[in-house]
Parts: structure tokens; sequence; C-alpha cells
């Protein structure tokens, strides 16, 4: 039985590939649907019904003219080339791009009105235009899915090898359809290839209705993860997301030897900008001071608001920097609060400064911070204090030759606070 086994020849029937891949294809489309239905993600939607329409259009080439008479002969390849205009569609929806209604269709409207011109009814030609037309939505959708450049996404190889690999397959046909006689090309072409095609896109389809999944799945996630860790009213990060940042500061092997600044910001009187001007104008500007924060610091530092007007930020840098920081954030936004929705309301900030060898602990730095701001309520306001321990002893050469004393845990507070109409300076407290 085994040698019968071996020696017969395993040959696979064209139609029954068809039959196969429509199928697999149209269950493919209905599981996208459910997958959008749960998710609400429009792409997939879009992909599903690219499906559903393309395994409805190779039902329909498969039944051909005599079950369906009623039917076009270049309605099934009409469907199926939209089909994959709809494919590339759905790419560009998963970025937050808007459909062209007029590209996505034109490869169909194309060969509905070339299939009608004389010099298109040779097979040879039908066959090059569709491969044409297949690939260039395909290459297209293959760009749209590497537009997605974030690595919390999906590694990137994938989304664009498995549609780059599609689109050039079926680029082969090509040459093959235009160097060969009419006859014993196209003949040659069905008989050897087509199998091979019909193979090649159902594996395609396969893997590109999982790469997307994966793709909404991560995305889905990173946005609830976004949702969590961030401040609806500000877009800055929650105190969820300043202990993030600080563990990623930590983690980070180029900022483990750098020191670490935490920043403790409180907006002056802001209960008193509540009661004359409403909660409305609080609101504007406790946005604006977020906006004022971000544009005053760097791309790479976290700034988080904490809760009500109290705001803090994270980066790795001595404590000089969190001084110099600190300075052009009050200076920045005492200038821009002076009026607020069309009002008058001179809202000023003060700001606590403290520093770290490493960010061992978020909370121990931000209760440090947050010594030093009360300390810079109690100078006034609209000032920077900042941390600084304080070591009593010899200093120069005769200390290092002094026995080591017990640490001294005193703080001392150093006040930094630019006088109104003049440079920024520094004032002793």
């Amino acid at each position: 039985m085994l040698e019968h086994g071996t020696a017969t020849q395993i040959s696979l029937d064209v139609t029954t590939l068809f039959v196969v891949a429509a199928c697999v294809t149209a269950l493919l489309g209905v599981f996208l649907l459910f997958a959008w239905s749960q998710d609400r993600v429009r792409a997939l939607a879009w992909w599903g019904a690219a499906y559903l329409m393309g395994g409805f259009a190779a039902a329909l080439w498969i039944a051909g003219p005599q079950a369906v008479p009623f039917v076009p002969e270049t309605l099934p390849s009409a469907l199926l080339l939209f089909s994959c205009g709809m494919i590339w569609s759905a790419a560009r929806l998963f970025h937050g791009r808007k459909i062209l209604w007029v590209s996505m269709s034109f490869g169909a409207l194309i060969w509905v009105m070339l299939s009608t011109w004389p010099m298109f009814a040779s097979a040879s030609a039908r066959v090059i235009l569709a491969s044409l037309i297949v690939s260039t939505y395909t290459f297209l959708a293959a760009a749209e899915l590497w537009r997605e450049r974030r690595k919390a996404l999906v590694r990137r190889w994938p989304a664009l090898f498995v549609p780059a690999l599609h689109g050039a397959v079926f680029l082969f046909p090509i040459p093959i359809a235009s160097m060969m006689p009419e006859q014993s090309g196209v003949v040659t072409l069905a008989a050897g290839w087509l199998g091979v095609f019909v193979l090649e896109a159902l594996l395609y389809a396969v893997g590109t209705a999982f790469i997307v999944l994966v793709l909404t799945k991560e995305r889905t996630v990173r946005m609830h993860k976004t949702a969590a860790l961030t401040d609806p009213m500000t877009g800055l990060y929650n105190r969820r997301g300043l202990i993030e940042a600080a563990r990623e500061l930590g983690a980070a092997p180029a900022r483990r030897a750098k020191p670490v600044t935490v920043l403790l910001f409180d907006l002056d009187h802001f209960k008193s900008i509540n009661d004359r001007f409403g909660h409305a104008v609080g609101d504007d500007v406790i946005k604006l001071f977020g906006a004022v924060a971000s544009r005053s610091m760097r791309a790479t530092d976290f700034i988080a608001r904490l809760g009500g007007e109290e705001f803090a930020a994270i980066f790795s840098g001595t404590i000089d920097d969190g001084i110099l920081v600190a300075e052009r954030v009050c200076a920045a936004f005492e200038t821009a609060a002076r009026t607020v929705s069309g009002r008058y309301v001179g809202a000023t900030v003060s700001v606590g400064v403290a520093a770290h060898p490493a960010p061992t602990n978020i909370d121990a730095m931000l209760a440090r911070a947050d010594g030093a701001l009360y300390a810079a309520k109690r100078a006034g306001r609209n000032r920077v204090e900042a941390e600084l321990p304080h070591i009593d002893g010899p200093r120069g050469p005769a200390a290092q030759a002094a026995t080591p004393a017990a640490p001294d845990n005193t703080i001392e507070w150093s006040s930094y606070r630019r006088p109104r109409g003049t440079p920024s300076g520094r004032q002793a407290a």
C-alpha cells in the first residue's frame, strides 16, 4: 500500500483550489467582520467586506456564464479587482487616512472599459492588465501598513513582506504572457501556474488577515494603556503615567548613570481663580499651563498632572538643570497666563525641585519636591525652591584626611526666583 501511495502522483484540480480559496476567503471576511463588531475598528469592517466580495467574485468566476447567464462576463473580475482596492482603502483607514473612492475603483473601472476594446480581447493582454492592477493595489497596501513606525506595534517587516511578496508573485505572469505565443503561452500559463497563483493568493489572504488582527489588537492595547496613563483634560501623563516614566528612566542603560530631577508645580491661588472667574476659566488655566510646560521642556522629558492644579515633571539631569527648567516654565507661564479666555487672570506657578542620583523611589522624590514646593509657597509664591543637602564639617584637603562623620540629613532650601522685569537670577533664601 505504501509503495502504491508513493508511486501515485498527487495532483490538485484548479477548480477545487478555486472553491477552497473562495470558501476560505469568505470565511475570513466573516471572521474580520466579527472582529470589527467587537473592536469597532473601521479598517476591519472594510477588510472583511473586501474578503467577502473577493470570495463572491471567485464563486461567480467558478460558476461561469452558463450557470449565471444574467451576470456580465466582466463582472467577476471587476469585483475581484475592486476588492483589492478595498483592501488598500482598509490599510489607509487603519492609520486614520481618508478613503480615495476614485482611486479605489480605478482598477475595476479600467478593467471594464478596456475589456470592451479589441486589443484587450486576447487572454495574454487580460492577464497582463489584471496582474498590473492587483500588484499595484497590493504594493500600495504594503506601503500603508509600513507607514506605522511606532515600536509599540508589531514589527514592521511582516506587514511589508507579505503584501510585497504577493504583489511580486502577481507580476510574474506578465513576462510569460508577453513573451510566449498567444495560444501556447496562455495555455502553458494556465496549466502550469494558475494553481500556484490560487494557492499563493489563499496564503496571502490568511497571512494578511492574521497581520491585520495582530496590528489591531496591539493598537487597541496601546490605546487602552495610553488612556490609563493620560490625564484627559491636558493630554499629559497622570500619576500612574509618571511612575511608569520613572521606571523607564531607570531601565534605560544610557540614563542610569545620570541623576534624575523631579519638578513639582502648583498653580498659585488657584481656588481664588475658580471663585472669581468660574471653573471654566480655571480649566482653561490648567490646560494653558500644560501646554506651556510641554513647550518649555524637551520632548524626552516626562510631564504629568497629578490632580487639580498640581503638576510634576521628571527627567535626566542635575538639580541645576532642574532649576533652569523650572525658571523657564515660571517665566513662560507668567507671561502666557496674564490673560486667559479674554479675561485678565494673572496666574503664576510655584515650583519645588529635588534631585537624586537614580530614580529609585518616585514617591520619595515627589515628597522631597513637595517640601521644596511648600517652601516656595511660604516664601511668597511665583518662585522656585530647590532642595540641597546641607553638609557640616571641614571642607577641602583637610576634610579628606578627617574621619568620615555620620551623614547629616538636614535639608537646606535654596531659593531661585526670577525678579519681575529683570533677567533670571539666584537669590539666597
